[in-house]
């Protein structure tokens, strides 16, 4: 393809122009139909400059200190020549479904680094917080030349799993001295974790976090091993005091040469494109369903007969469903 067939975003983009890295995704996000045959455009010229970077999935509860852990080890890597783009999953408002956090706000040093790039989403009401097009901002960020991405839940509910799913690296941050209900910590959640690091370890706390770090390597002892062979580590780290940075790089670039020798990340890599072709199935077909005006007609006749027990909600489902398949197929 010429250049001249490009979109206009893209060569900025692909010369690491913020504004329009920004702009791009803010295309991927929209649901205007117009937007998104321009955002296909996008991607596709993007791809073939993707999929060079280091994909870590940073999750943990509220307080664990995953905004100041971010911050800290981000402005380590930029001093260290990586380019660093922070894709943060922002809790949303019911009403209006945009961020009521921000992310610039709370890592105001990295923001301002022209190494990193911080962009903060509002989840938009899907599952657990994570964002429907983070996948693609995946893309559009390597294709801007990050060579590091980080992806941030907001530590609740099944984003976990999501995010896991669409990284090459999971990292688990805890907290010294707080219960398994407090964490608020499924055993599902331990099994998924590439590591455990240990946040706030730093004046008193020090020996708390020693202790934790402890009974957590006893814990993990107890699962089965991974199907990359790789051992979970658990690390402690202050993002106060900048300790245990180094170290949780070090352990970080251990899994990534030892899962590239053995063939895992790739399979990874493939079981991440594997995923995303499925929800991107999934996705356009929920949008083209609910485009159809006699299908919003439809379910706003239907839904009082469910909400008062006329009909139950499978019926009613697969009444809209048989409609679909028939404006279909005229």
């Amino acid at each position: 393809m010429k250049n001249q067939d490009f979109h206009p975003l893209v060569t900025p983009l692909l010369k690491g122009d913020r504004f329009a890295l920004s702009r791009a995704i803010t295309l991927v996000e929209s649901t205007r139909a117009d937007h998104r045959e321009e955002s296909l455009q996008i991607l596709e010229q993007c791809l073939p400059h993707s999929g060079n970077s280091q994909r870590i999935g940073i999750t943990g509860v509220p307080g664990v200190g995953k905004s100041s852990f971010i911050e800290a080890f981000g402005l380590y890597l930029v001093e260290q020549g990586h380019r660093l783009a922070v894709l943060a999953i922002d809790p949303s408002s019911s009403r209006s479904k945009g961020s009521i956090l921000g992310d610039k706000t709370r890592m105001t040093e990295l923001a301002h680094h022209p190494s990193a790039y911080i962009r903060p989403s509002p989840s938009a009401g899907s599952l657990g917080g994570v964002a429907s097009k983070t996948r693609e901002s995946i893309l559009l960020c390597e294709a801007a030349g990050f060579d590091i991405i980080f992806v941030e839940t907001v530590g609740v509910g099944q984003s976990e799993t999501l995010v896991h799913s669409m990284v090459d690296f999971f990292l688990l941050l805890m907290l010294a001295g707080a219960g398994d209900e407090l964490q608020g910590m499924k055993r599902g959640i331990m099994e998924m974790a590439d590591a455990v690091l240990i946040t706030k370890a730093d004046g008193k706390n020090k020996t708390a976090a020693k202790q934790a770090q402890a009974q957590f390597k006893s814990a993990l002892h107890l699962f089965a091993a991974s199907e990359s062979g790789w051992q979970t580590p658990v690390l402690t780290c202050s993002a106060l005091e900048k300790t245990g940075l180094h170290e949780a790089w070090t352990m970080t670039q251990d899994f990534f040469q030892k899962t590239q020798a053995g063939g895992f990340f790739e399979k990874r890599r493939q079981e991440q494109a594997e995923q995303w072709f499925e929800e991107s199935v999934l996705t356009l077909l929920q949008e083209d369903f609910l485009a159809e005006p006699k299908i919003q007609k439809e379910i706003k006749k239907l839904k009082p007969q469910v909400l008062q027990g006329k009909l139950t909600p499978f019926h009613a489902a697969h009444q809209l469903s048989q409609l679909y398949f028939k404006l279909k197929r005229k």
